[in-house]
């Protein structure tokens, strides 16, 4: 009998799952272990808190494999502690991935399809027949990740800024100011420009709060996130299709807040996407990211025996 650990380790939120031959013997969640968001110290607080939670409520001291996807893989030495962490749990064989190969394999289990990711940051990645991956975007809050809960939070401000200056309608500013307690629009200003500035994506709610009760700005950030969403998946639609030889539609499937609770930009991007590429099998629910986690630490189990 198998005992795995998958994780899903977002931007804002940790979750954790103890599976034993398909039954949950336990699950989880806590605060982000990215170090970038939180860092080093909170994020091993995190992770060690959680899988302490698991592993009591699962009545295991180890596991056989463990999964662990997180959006900074690939930064030096986090694969190193999050491995030593596992060490310490008797985690008897793992890996640590990116959260886009965990969610991935949530949608399609190894096989060929176009994931978009659109949470507190963003990022398109399409696998085609062959195990080959081409992306689009995902370059950091800063860079990139147009489309994100980071994005849509900034743009929203940026734009709400504008309107103030052409004396234009908007209560973004008014909302954003209660959110983070500075009435005055210098106190705003300087927190907004603030090193380490606030958290953006936190706003994505309440912007999108604003948008369906109609508040112009708010809504035409919407309907751009959404249009880069699109614009970013036919690029990787594109690009499978140019290098790889593909002449069938490969399906899509999504993940992350920005699509399952904006109901403006889901609505757009299945639109957007329906437009230009009528025959692409579009998923109609979010993928759970922590399923790929779970399956590619079973699969590591069954390979180890």
């Amino acid at each position: 009998m198998s005992v795995v650990l998958g994780i899903d380790g977002g931007g804002t939120n940790t979750r954790a799952e103890i599976v034993s031959d398909g039954k949950v013997l336990a699950s989880g969640h806590s605060g982000s272990i990215k170090r970038l968001r939180v860092g080093a110290e909170a994020a091993e607080a995190n992770l060690r808190a959680l899988l302490k939670d698991v592993f009591a409520q699962a009545g295991v001291k180890g596991v056989q494999a463990a999964s662990c996807g997180v959006a900074s893989a690939s930064m030096p030495g986090i694969t190193e502690w999050i491995t030593a962490v596992f060490n310490d749990f008797g985690v008897e064989k793992s890996e640590v991935v990116g959260d886009e190969v965990i969610a991935l394999d949530a949608a399609f289990h190894g096989g060929p399809g176009i994931l978009q990711i659109a949470g507190t940051g963003s990022n398109t990645i399409g696998r085609a027949p062959d195990g080959t991956r081409e992306s689009a975007g995902g370059w950091s809050s800063r860079l990139g990740d147009e489309g994100s809960g980071y994005w849509i939070g900034v743009h929203a401000i940026r734009r709400a800024l504008h309107a103030y200056d052409r004396e234009e309608p908007t209560q973004v500013l008014k909302k954003v100011g209660e959110i983070w307690g500075t009435p005055k629009m210098d106190d705003f200003i300087n927190l907004g420009d603030s090193t380490p500035g606030p958290d953006f994506a936190a706003l994505a709610p309440a912007i999108d709060e604003l948008a369906e009760a109609g508040d112009p700005v708010a809504v035409s950030v919407l309907h751009d996130a959404a249009a880069d969403l699109v614009k970013f998946i036919l690029l990787v639609r594109s690009k499978l299709r140019r290098k790889h030889s593909l002449t069938v539609e490969v399906p899509l499937a999504w993940t992350g807040s920005v699509i399952e609770k904006m109901r403006i930009v889901r609505e757009d991007l299945f639109a957007g996407l329906h437009a230009a590429a009528p025959e692409m099998p579009v998923g109609q629910k979010a993928v759970v990211s922590l399923d790929g986690a779970v399956w590619r630490a079973q699969r590591m189990a069954s390979t180890s025996k």
